[in-house]
């Protein structure tokens, strides 16, 4: 395991997620950073600088380290969407980064190649937001079921979940294993946040309802009402309270006594 230096203080929490989130992913894949340059098309002194809060990784960045590294795509772009809605607010930069004019060609790529590569990009990540969103809307299961495919084609961006008509789902809560569980999903790290959407969110709501604390109609749409009494919780158990649900968060939602 790296041992890391201690990220800026002025990062805001959703920015401070997704570094964290790296950081494990790279230190779980045993990369080095020549490793990491090498498999990513990224250099090290950019991935330095991404690891460290000092830049904000661009999309494709994300999307390579979750390739190689084998994590969920899906919920680690999310977690980068919400994070570059922050960072310019927080940082006074661009979403890029500071560093981003700096920033090494990939191999083999002309500047010109690497703008047609990041319009298709673009035009790629829009198109898959509509599916996405076209499969929550007409081909839902409605139970919200916890297959691996459901859970990937529910994760969204804020901008496409925010377009969505509510959908009800039920809570079916009962005690398994020493933990609690409400019929949606069974996940014990998806990270959730504002503007997140699916039946993950269900089971956080549904689990948040059992613990006494109301976040509104359990719809699968992480909203405000969501948002705080997931903070709620957080202030209860003595967690950073950011409302940002992961793995702490969902045991203190599970009702896991920590060690």
């Amino acid at each position: 395991m790296s041992r890391w230096k201690e990220l800026p203080a002025e990062l805001h929490p959703h920015v401070h997620q997704l570094a964290v989130r790296l950081r494990r992913l790279k230190d779980h894949g045993g990369l080095s950073m020549r490793q990491l340059a090498a498999k990513t098309g990224y250099s090290a002194k950019s991935w330095e600088r991404y690891l460290n809060g000092r830049s904000l990784p661009p999309r494709e960045a994300v999307e390579a380290m979750a390739r190689i590294t084998g994590d969920d795509p899906a919920r680690l772009l999310a977690l980068h969407e919400v994070a570059s809605e922050h960072w310019g607010k927080t940082r006074g930069t661009a979403p890029v980064g500071p560093e981003a004019a700096e920033e090494e060609p990939r191999p083999g790529r002309s500047p010109r190649v690497a703008v047609v590569a990041a319009v298709v990009v673009l035009v790629l990540a829009v198109s898959g937001a509509v599916l996405v969103a076209a499969r929550f809307t007409g081909g839902s299961d409605g139970g919200g079921g916890h297959g691996s495919g459901a859970a990937a084609a529910t994760v969204t961006t804020p901008a496409a979940s925010a377009s969505r008509s509510p959908q009800t789902y039920t809570c079916r809560v009962e005690r398994s294993g020493g933990r609690w569980y409400a019929g949606n999903s069974r996940t014990q790290d998806a990270i959730l946040a504002y503007g997140h959407a699916g039946p993950e969110v269900a089971e956080a709501q549904c689990l948040l309802a059992r613990a006494g604390i109301s976040p509104g109609e359990v719809d699968g749409i992480y909203g405000p009402k969501t948002q705080r009494a997931v903070k709620r919780v957080q202030q209860r158990d003595g967690l950073v309270v950011d409302g940002i649900v992961g793995p702490h968060t969902w045991k203190a939602l599970r009702g896991v006594t920590p060690p």
